[in-house]
C-alpha cells in the first residue's frame, strides 16, 4: 500500500491510517424509504491490493442507490446485496474526489490524483474503489459536476455505442430524455451526429430542448404511435410502454435498446420482464430489439472526458444537498419533479 502524506495534506485530507480512524456516512441497516437513511460515525474502509481510497467532495444520487435501499425488486436480494437487509450499509455508488491512498497493485493512479467514478459506498467522507472503475476528474468540471457523470452517462454511452455504430443523420427517438441517463444521452447521441428526439413531460421540454435534441415530443399530449417507422433507433430509458407499442416507430430494421425500467412486479419487475421477452423474440424479427446492462469502467470515463473537455458533454444539476440531507435527495430524486442530476455534497 503507498500512501503520500504531503500530498494527501495538501489535498485537505487528514492521516487516514491514524490509530481506529472513523468517518461520517449515510447508512441503513434495514430495507425501506429514505427514512432508514441516517448519519453515522463508522470505521473507514481498508484498502485491498487493487483498491483506491478516496476522499469524497461529492457524490451522484441516482436509481441505483434507491434500488439498494428498497431491497427491490426482491431478485436483487438473492443476487448477493443481503435478504434480510443489506449487506453493505453504506449508500452511493457514484464519487468524486481525491484519492488518499492505493494498493499494491494499482498502477494508474496515486495519492492527490482527482478523480471519478464508481465505488463502494460513495455517501461518506471516505470510500474506496477499483481502479478499474475510476480516472482522472475532467478538469473543466467540478467534484459536483464529475459526481454525477459515472452511473448515467456510462449507461448513455454504452446504450448508445454497443448495440450497432450510429451513423451521421441517424434519426433517433429517446423515451425518457429528461432523466438521469436521458440528458446525458440526447448529448452523447448529438456528439455522435445523429438526428435526436426528446420524449418527456410538459414541465420538462424546454431542458431536453436545451441540452440539443432537435425535436421534442410532449408525451401528455402527442402520441408516439403518430410517428409510424420514423426512427433508426429508440432508447427507451425507465419506461413502461409495451414492446407492441414501441416497435411501430421503428424502420423496417431498426433497433429497440431497452435500459432499466422502474414499473411492474416486486419479485422481478416488470421491466425485466419486458426486456428478457424483448431478447427472446428479436432473432425472429427484422428488426433488432436489445436490453442494456451497464457498467462504469475506466476506459468510458475517459471516452466521456473527451467529449467533456471538447464541450460536447455537461452534467445537469438540478440540486445539491448536505450530506445529512441525503434522505431528503432520494425522496426528489422519487419525486419525478428533479430536473436533472442531484448530488450530495461532502
Amino acid at each position: 500500500m503507498r500512501i503520500d502524506g504531503e500530498r494527501a495534506a495538501a489535498a485537505g485530507v487528514d492521516d487516514p491510517w491514524s490509530a481506529e480512524p472513523t468517518m461520517r456516512a449515510v447508512v441503513q441497516d434495514v430495507y425501506g424509504s429514505a427514512e432508514v437513511l441516517h448519519l453515522a460515525e463508522i470505521a473507514r474502509p481498508t484498502v485491498g491490493a487493487e483498491d483506491v481510497l478516496v476522499r469524497v467532495a461529492a457524490a451522484g444520487v441516482h436509481i441505483g442507490d434507491w434500488h439498494v435501499m428498497t431491497g427491490r425488486p426482491y431478485l436483487m436480494r438473492a443476487m448477493g446485496f443481503g435478504l434480510r437487509g443489506p449487506k453493505a450499509r453504506v449508500r452511493g455508488m457514484d464519487v468524486a474526489g481525491t484519492v488518499v491512498a492505493v494498493g499494491a497493485a494499482v498502477t494508474r493512479l496515486q495519492p492527490g490524483d482527482e478523480v471519478f467514478g464508481s465505488c463502494d459506498g460513495a455517501f461518506a467522507e471516505y470510500a474506496t474503489a477499483r481502479e478499474t472503475t475510476l480516472a482522472v476528474k475532467p478538469a473543466a468540471l467540478s467534484f459536483e459536476q464529475a459526481a454525477v457523470v459515472p452511473t448515467s452517462a456510462c449507461t448513455a454511452l454504452q446504450a448508445l455505442r454497443d448495440s450497432e455504430r450510429i451513423t451521421p443523420g441517424q434519426r433517433i427517438l429517446i423515451i425518457g430524455a429528461s432523466g438521469g441517463i436521458g440528458l446525458f444521452a440526447v448529448q452523447i447521441a448529438k456528439a455522435l451526429g445523429a438526428e435526436v428526439t426528446g420524449v418527456c413531460s410538459t414541465a420538462k421540454v424546454d431542458l431536453v430542448h436545451a441540452v440539443g435534441a432537435d425535436r421534442v415530443i410532449d408525451y401528455t399530449t402527442e402520441d408516439l404511435t403518430a410517428y409510424c417507422g420514423q426512427y433508426d433507433r429508440i432508447l427507451d430509458l425507465g419506461g413502461t410502454r409495451p414492446l407492441s407499442a414501441l416497435r411501430p416507430s421503428l424502420t423496417p430494421r431498426g433497433t429497440l435498446v431497452l435500459v432499466g425500467g422502474e414499473g411492474g412486479g416486486r419479485w422481478i419487475g416488470g421491466a425485466m420482464l419486458r426486456s428478457l421477452r424483448a431478447v427472446t423474440i428479436s432473432p425472429f424479427l427484422r428488426q433488432n430489439l436489445r436490453m442494456v446492462f451497464a457498467t462504469t469502467n475506466a476506459q468510458d470515463l475517459e471516452q466521456l472526458t473527451e467529449l467533456i473537455q471538447g464541450g460536447k458533454v455537461t452534467p445537469v444539476i438540478d440540486r445539491a444537498y448536505p450530506l445529512i440531507q441525503a434522505p431528503d435527495a432520494v425522496r426528489y430524486l422519487m419525486s419525478g419533479n428533479a430536473k436533472g442530476k442531484l448530488v450530495l455534497t461532502v
